[in-house]
């Protein structure tokens, strides 16, 4: 069922839609006039507004209501009717964004068609606005677990440069999270409504890999079978990510730098080509210096995709991350016998912490999902890790069960309850990464306080941690915490 509203200047015209619609389902504000209806808009939301384009046959007050109707958050979807439909009007009203146009007289099949596909088009329109803000929060900075110094860093670099153009050089080993850094530039950008294509130039062959890029004509090569885009088509207003670029070949490098310079895409078989709007973000885990001193990978290419760097560090260079990262695997995982929330001892822990992780994030998240799924307990202790990971545990296995760890995980930049300050709070000291026992209390106030200022300090804490989560958007972090925005500003303000 919708909410529709109506206007038209014929009563029996009024009536009959009405009679229609209601009929259907949907619910129906009718008007016969302009006046009312702006407050209608306001008070009543509706998902879809029919009107008439001439009310008072002087001038087209349907404009007005479409102009209206699209201001609305989210905007209503607009079906203009009229007896005086002329293709100047139709293309005016399509123009401020009306769905669909209908010239009386009409049939009442064809109305009934018509609205039933402006309602689909608008729920299609809101799960795509849905999607995306999940894939926001999704590739967010909260994916990017840390808070040490060198992620913090990470976060400053890519919140100045996320909103821009700029060709993008991402470094470090494998298993870093690379991927999680581009999809926090892309996701975090103004192309965040484009398509985000990833592509690893080590999978394929150079063959195939050209045509993957650039596309191919039909009968291009044996096999070319139809014409076919190319990722960069593919990634046309939006973001390509090409991951392990240092495998890329000697010929497809000079391709390449050809569509960093002229933003065109030349298909494998064709003469013509193809501007494209492209941001381009690109990761190794190769040295590309030592690469272009050995004449393995071209200078020029080189300096066209290091335009801004980001160094992701090695999981050895801070391991103070490993609790909360270990936390934000643990987050969602259930035991699959008893139907718990997985926890871990002190001693796991300590394991972890001591392991050099050559593998980095990638091989951590591994090692706990293994852990997960061999423990006999909803709690992981060092029996339950990797070999490699059990042997560096210390202290006697009796009395392990006795010292579950309390995590907290961070959110995003520092100021944010995931910073250094708020997880010494509620881990001890900073790399310990263990609270006080299973009973630990995430935030415990080191003294007594009130109970009411114990409380308040909480609800702030939390709101920090949504507003962290929304990016520092208002709004979204109202929507998130299901309270109007007056209300959240109404909270913060009590924190000053």
């Amino acid at each position: 069922m919708a909410k529709i509203v109506l206007v038209d200047d014929e009563l029996t015209m009024v009536q009959m839609i009405s009679e229609v619609l209601r009929g259907e389902g949907h619910e129906v504000f009718p008007f016969t006039s302009p006046a009312g209806v702006a407050e209608a808009l306001v008070e009543r939301h509706p998902d879809l507004v029919i009107t008439d384009l001439y009310l008072d046959k002087t001038r087209p007050h349907g404009m007005e209501i479409i102009r209206k109707a699209r201001a609305l958050s989210p905007p209503a979807v607009v079906i203009m009717i009229t007896g005086f439909g002329t293709v100047e009007s139709a293309v005016e009203a399509m123009r401020l964004g009306a769905y669909d146009y209908l010239e009386k007289p009409f049939k009442l099949d064809e109305l009934k068609l018509c609205v039933q596909r402006a309602l689909n088009f608008k729920q299609t329109i809101q799960e795509n606005t849905q999607l995306r803000r999940e894939l926001r929060q999704k590739y967010g900075f909260s994916q990017i677990i840390g808070a040490s110094s060198q992620i913090q860093e990470i976060f400053r670099m890519i919140e100045r440069v996320a909103d821009t153009d700029a060709t993008v050089l991402i470094l470090g080993e494998s298993g870093t999270g690379k991927e999680l850094v581009a999809r926090a530039l892309h996701y975090n950008s103004r192309r965040n409504a484009g398509p985000f294509v990833p592509i690893n130039c080590s999978a394929l062959p150079e063959n195939l890999l050209e045509s993957e890029l650039f596309g191919h004509r039909k009968g291009a090569f044996t096999g070319a079978v139809a014409d076919k885009n190319g990722l960069f088509h593919d990634a046309d207003g939006g973001t390509i990510f090409l991951d392990e670029i240092g495998t890329m070949p000697s010929q497809l490098q000079s391709r390449l730098l050809r569509v960093l310079q002229e933003k065109e895409v030349r298909r494998v078989g064709d003469n013509a080509p193809v501007h494209v709007n492209v941001r381009v973000l690109a990761a190794t885990n190769e040295n590309l210096e030592r690469l272009v001193r050995d004449g393995k990978f071209r200078e020029d290419l080189y300096y066209r995709l290091n335009v801004v760097q980001i160094g992701m560090p090695a999981l050895r260079d801070r391991k103070d991350d490993i609790p909360m990262l270990v936390a934000h695997f643990l987050r969602d995982k259930v035991h699959s016998r008893s139907g718990q929330s997985c926890r871990i001892t002190r001693r796991a822990m300590e394991a972890m912490c001591a392991h050099s992780w050559p593998g980095n994030v990638r091989e951590l998240e591994n090692a706990v999902e293994r852990a997960c799924v061999l423990s006999d307990l909803p709690l992981l202790r060092a029996r339950d890790l990797p070999p490699v990971v059990q042997r560096l545990a210390s202290g006697d296995e009796a009395g392990e069960e006795q010292e579950a760890v309390t995590l907290v995980e961070p959110v995003g930049p520092e100021s944010g309850p995931g910073s250094r300050s708020a997880r010494e709070s509620a881990s001890g000291p900073a790399g310990s990464g263990v609270g006080g026992g299973s009973g630990a209390l995430v935030g415990m106030p080191s003294a007594i306080v009130s109970l009411r200022r114990f409380i308040r300090d909480q609800e702030q804490a939390y709101l920090q941690h949504v507003l962290n989560l929304a990016n520092q958007n208002k709004e979204e972090a109202a929507r998130l915490l299901d309270i109007s925005l007056a209300t959240l500003y109404r909270k913060l303000a009590d924190e000053e």
